[in-house]
């Protein structure tokens, strides 16, 4: 372990080390005097209001084709895989986008009455209040941090890293679980083993976020990506028919490859950058709740005991209602359970039952919960601590749908498209392009789906025509859509990961998540992207019957 900074920072030092060190210590320290996020978010939406005008009077527009559900609903909004396709199946159809001028009558008008439309829609919201209820409870009764406990007895000081990182690839099969769970998990376990929290937020976020596009397993977001780059390739070939599986050996070899890249950043970088961890720089009563009471040996095997029979109740209830033919978290319609179904719809609630149902049993057993009034002050607490970050919420929200409303980034991202379309060029350096164009549209639209609804229409015609099969243009995608993920405010769990660093540095701010997350983002774009052309060139299959 390497020691505490010299010049007393608890983030990347500031006067030592080499030029990546120094450069990452400016972003920080330029970062951190950026004012508060809510601050800088209200000065965003005022600089989306007079762009949004200024382009509106120019008169700026684009004609593309996107994806629409039948009935109107427009593709572009989806970022909710548990909504799913209709069952008359999506239609690609040719729109104008025009920037619209939030100045104008119709722009007021949006502003004054989708206010409150507009945070109550904010899904980040909703996900996280539900989710701590059950996690709040499992923290504050001391399961949380007697599974951390676990955990660590269990692996090798090589192998935590890994499986923290592995955990948190495939925690996408759970939507948004990863964000709420893991990444706190992932810093309580590193500061178990005398690690630096900061990196264990670090490499959570990473494998949460930056990897988010790939997987083990089919994840519900899969289908409608699936279906989106059918309905775009059937503009070309009518017999195109991906199945979900098309990108399934790509997001295998991706998992694996991605696990150790993560891992060996955060251990070979991340780490002696951030040096030893200073306790006097955190923020002491949220690491009190964290460690949770002393509980004697005995009673807090004990309370696991419990606390597992609790989880296999739960898994047991959930199961009555999924598996039986014709069970209510069944598709009512195909009876499916992965893909559009109540079941994936419900995981948040699943997994927040099932933290709830454990954290209680663990309290009762080990005398951390007394009774229901000990329980809902647990809620009430974890929710407290929420307040900021709801109120940042709350202009979040607005910010994105004014930015919505201008059409500003589906201009951008046609615009990009267009661009590259008239570049007469080879396949690898196309899909090279798919991938940058990718990455730049991510910083406007981190939603996996709605940019794929935008993208999809322009990038698998063009590649198909020029003999280039769509799941291999899929999986391009898959590679330019996750790693930015880290680095954008838009994204809506970027200010979660700014509090959970304030917890074990109190003056941490946007500058500490950013010069944190920088390596991660540079180095998976380039060795992902390479891991993607040396697939590629080799002609390895991308799924069962998809050749590259």
């Amino acid at each position: 372990m390497s020691s505490a900074h010299v010049d007393g920072t608890g983030g990347f030092g500031e006067t030592e080390g080499g030029f990546a060190q120094r450069a990452l210590a400016w972003v920080e320290r330029a970062g951190n005097k950026v004012p508060n996020p809510a601050i800088l978010f209200l000065a965003l939406c005022v600089g989306v209001i007079v762009l949004s005008q200024l382009l509106d009077w120019i008169g700026v527009s684009v004609t593309s084709e996107v994806i629409q559900e039948p009935g109107g609903r427009d593709g572009i909004a989806y970022d909710d895989p548990a909504l799913g396709p209709s069952d008359n199946g999506y239609l690609t159809v040719e729109e104008r986008f025009e920037v619209k001028g939030l100045l104008t009558v119709e722009g007021i008008r949006f502003m004054f009455t989708s206010f409150v439309p507009n945070f109550l829609g904010f899904t980040a919201m909703g996900v996280i209040l539900v989710a701590m209820i059950g996690v709040g409870v499992a923290e504050l009764s001391g399961l949380i941090g007697a599974l951390i406990r676990k955990l660590v007895a269990i692996s090798s000081p090589g192998s935590l890293t890994y499986i923290i990182v592995f955990v948190g690839i495939i925690s996408s099969i759970a939507a948004d679980a990863g964000y709420l769970v893991l990444i706190p998990l992932a810093a309580t376990a590193f500061l178990s083993v005398g690690r630096n929290p900061l990196a264990g937020i670090a490499a959570g976020f990473a494998a949460v976020s930056a990897a988010f596009g790939i997987n083990v397993l089919i994840t519900p977001a899969d289908g409608v990506l699936t279906d989106f780059t059918n309905d775009a390739a059937q503009l070309i070939d009518p017999t195109v028919e991906l199945d979900l599986a098309a990108n399934l050996f790509f997001g295998i070899g991706s998992t694996i490859f991605l696990t150790i890249v993560i891992a060996l950043i955060t251990t070979r970088i991340i780490e002696p950058r951030l040096g030893a961890w200073d306790r006097s720089l955190a923020d002491e009563d949220e690491l009190a709740r964290e460690e949770g009471p002393e509980i004697d040996e005995a009673l807090e095997s004990k309370g696991l005991r419990w606390a597992l029979y609790a989880m296999l109740g739960v898994f047991a209830v959930v199961a009555l209602l999924t598996l039986p033919s014709g069970a209510p978290l069944r598709n009512e319609e195909t009876g499916e359970i992965i893909g559009s179904s109540p079941f994936m719809s419900s995981l948040i609630v699943i997994i927040s039952a099932t933290f709830l149902a454990a954290g209680l049993a663990y309290g009762k057993a080990t005398g951390t919960v007394k009774g229901s009034d000990d329980a809902i002050g647990m809620i009430t607490k974890s929710w407290a601590t929420l307040a900021s970050l709801l109120f940042l919420f709350l202009l979040i929200a607005q910010f994105i749908a004014y930015f919505d409303f201008s059409n500003m980034a589906q201009v951008a991202a046609v615009w990009m498209g267009d661009i590259l379309e008239e570049m007469d060029v080879g396949d690898a350096p196309l899909l090279l392009g798919v991938i940058v164009v990718t990455i730049l549209v991510n910083f406007l639209i981190p939603a996996k789906i709605a940019k794929w609804a935008i993208l999809a229409p322009i990038f698998v015609p063009l590649m198909l025509r020029l003999g280039i099969e769509p799941q291999t243009v899929l999986a391009a995608y898959r590679v330019g859509d996750s790693p930015t993920n880290v680095l954008t405010p838009l994204m809506p769990y970027f200010a979660l990961m700014v509090v959970f660093a304030a917890r074990y540095q109190k003056d941490a701010g946007i500058g500490t998540v950013i010069a944190l997350m920088i390596p991660y983002t540079l180095i998976l774009t380039v060795v992902w992207i390479v891991f993607f052309f040396v697939w590629f060139f080799l002609g390895i299959p991308l799924g069962p019957g998809s050749p590259v």
